[in-house]
């Protein structure tokens, strides 16, 4: 994620679940970049898009692990509505794209999503080509280059279809790394000759480090039980490998925790 000309954020997921998520959201971004683009390549990267959040989401209990963080979440905020001081319309406009989410999650089901790359030979014979680099050409799935010769609007229908059971993971993910994300504040930190090592307090699920662009250099995060470690290297070329700056490197961290 980038604002362009003055900063570049770098994440860290320090869980598994989270990690997940992370894939997901750029997978769901990806998806949603290419639909955009109704062209025979714009349908192509789109189904490839959809398989990999299929396969992703039909291997994981991710629809338990959802419910299970955004129910905690909302009990968390609803808890705050006692609380003086507190921005009651922005709880409650939270609140509910919160019991929007929960409610979209608990009625699908995972068995359905799972039965999609199994029962739908059209998915699958693209799902197992798509392995093999150029796999998908027109003489190795005469179906698929029939399919995508459909009128537009046949194209876009199947398209839709494939996609509206995920649209409740897309949405609750979403909602829940934009939680994450804005639960604390960054805070200014130097890297002494390019290195900075934390100890937290608590466990975090995500570390963000936030650069200046044109500092020229970007962070590597390690991160164990008890401390993890940004160091910034420096790669003036993309041909070359990259070295640790000696440097002191200004920059902001955000340790986010719901």
């Amino acid at each position: 994620m980038t604002d362009p000309g003055q900063t570049v954020v770098y994440e860290q997921p320090l869980n598994e679940r989270v990690r997940t998520f992370l894939r997901l959201e750029f997978l769901f971004a990806q998806h949603h970049h290419h639909r955009a683009d109704r062209t025979h390549w714009g349908v192509r990267a789109t189904l490839r898009a959809l398989l990999d959040i299929y396969t992703v989401v039909s291997r994981s209990d991710l629809k338990n692990e959802i419910l299970k963080e955004l129910s905690e979440q909302h009990g968390t905020l609803s808890r705050l509505q006692q609380r003086p001081g507190v921005d009651l319309a922005r709880l409650q406009s939270v609140l509910a794209e919160l019991n929007a989410a929960l409610n979209a999650m608990q009625v699908l089901t995972t068995h359905t999503l799972a039965t999609v790359l199994r029962d739908n030979e059209f998915l699958i014979s693209l799902l197992h080509r798509s392995t093999i680099p150029g796999g998908v050409g027109a003489f190795d799935l005469p179906s698929f280059h029939h399919w995508l010769a459909q009128p537009g609007e046949h194209i876009r229908r199947d398209l839709d279809a494939w996609f509206a059971d995920l649209v409740p993971f897309d949405r609750a993910i979403n909602l829940y790394l934009r939680l994450l994300r804005q639960s604390t504040k960054a805070v200014d930190a130097v890297a002494k000759a390019g290195i900075h090592v934390y100890t937290p307090q608590a466990e975090y699920p995500l570390v963000r480090v936030v650069v200046a662009a044109s500092a020229g250099v970007y962070p590597e995060i390690s991160a164990g039980r008890h401390r993890f470690t940004v160091r910034f290297m420096n790669q003036r070329d993309v041909n070359t490998r990259p070295v640790q700056t000696g440097a002191d490197v200004p920059f902001q961290l955000q340790c986010c925790s719901l």
